[in-house]
């Protein structure tokens, strides 16, 4: 019979044997560890690898409210004038409909009112938000690309200026 040493496993003192946690592995962890902490300091220190979302000052925005009917249509209207601005049957605006609804579940988790209004901004950087005037929940909608984004910001419509 061959040692225990030759084995690639030890034997304590009661003559069990055990197995010692492998070095590499650890030495790699650490070194992985020391790596990114590295990397993440030298990306805040030079900017060098980091992503800045710059949006600027808004240069368009409108409150809006949902309500949805009976038949599923949801209809958006402007917060301040009442005013409807588009309606949705069940069929149509798909990516609009889904976000919406989305925000409607994070406000009944929230238990807050579904008719305090979202805000819409257009950023002067060109790109749009959703904001949840009540949770303070924001999305920037060009992460969804760009057809998405834009059908938001038709809601804003051909405004220029602020619109509260």
């Amino acid at each position: 019979m061959a040692p225990a040493s030759h084995l690639g496993y030890l034997a304590d003192r009661t003559g069990r044997r055990s197995n010692p946690f492998p070095t590499r592995i650890l030495a790699g962890a650490a070194l992985l560890l020391a790596f990114s902490a590295g990397a993440v300091l030298f990306g805040q220190t030079t900017g060098i690898g980091v992503i800045k979302h710059r949006t600027g000052a808004p240069a368009a925005m409108r409150d809006i409210t949902l309500a949805r009917t009976a038949d599923d249509r949801v209809i958006v209207r402007d917060a301040v004038s009442g005013q409807e601005i588009v309606s949705y049957r069940p069929d149509e605006g798909g990516f609009v409909r889904g976000s919406l609804r989305a925000f409607v579940r994070m406000r009944m988790v929230a238990n807050v009112p579904e008719t305090a209004p979202y805000r819409l901004i257009r950023w002067e950087a060109g790109t749009v938000s959703l904001s949840d005037t009540v949770t303070g929940e924001r999305i920037y909608l060009e992460a969804f690309g760009k057809d998405n984004a834009a059908a938001f910001g038709a809601l804003l419509g051909d405004q220029g200026g602020t619109r509260k």
